[in-house]
């Protein structure tokens, strides 16, 4: 078994309820577990599909933000979903609550990606791989 056999990213949020229902509800991450603690305080496990650490240097994320928006707008972290279709996952974020800042754009790498901002503040890529992956 590799030392490694799950990532994942946690996300502390001021409005719970509206993230569950922008992640759970309108991203449509399928809810695996949640859990309560005595003081209150609550956590949901939504799966996301396989996970990948993407690390990038300072200049392949500037490239990154020139393809996908036209200029540099992420910061040190960008949430990206791989989705079957970025024009009608973007228009359903949008109605949920995000910001888009570029609609589905063609990239280099073969896929249609989307940039957004969740109504949490954090900046997503939507990508809909259009042929084979890289």
């Amino acid at each position: 078994m590799p030392p490694v056999t799950e990532l994942r990213l946690v996300l502390t949020v001021d409005d719970y309820e509206g993230a569950l229902a922008f992640y759970r509800d309108a991203l449509g991450l399928r809810q695996e577990a949640a859990y309560a603690a005595p003081n209150g305080g609550r956590v949901t496990l939504l799966d996301a599909g396989r996970a990948t650490l993407e690390l990038a240097d300072a200049a392949q994320a500037e490239f990154i933000d020139e393809v996908e928006v036209g200029r540099r707008v992420a910061g040190r972290i960008r949430v990206a979903f791989q989705v079957a279709s970025a024009h009608e996952a973007s228009d359903r974020l949008a109605a949920a609550g995000a910001e888009v800042i570029a609609p589905p754009t063609p990239t280099p790498w073969d896929s249609l990606n989307a940039r957004l901002i969740a109504p949490d503040g954090m900046q997503l890529t939507l990508f809909e791989q259009l042929g084979a992956e890289f």
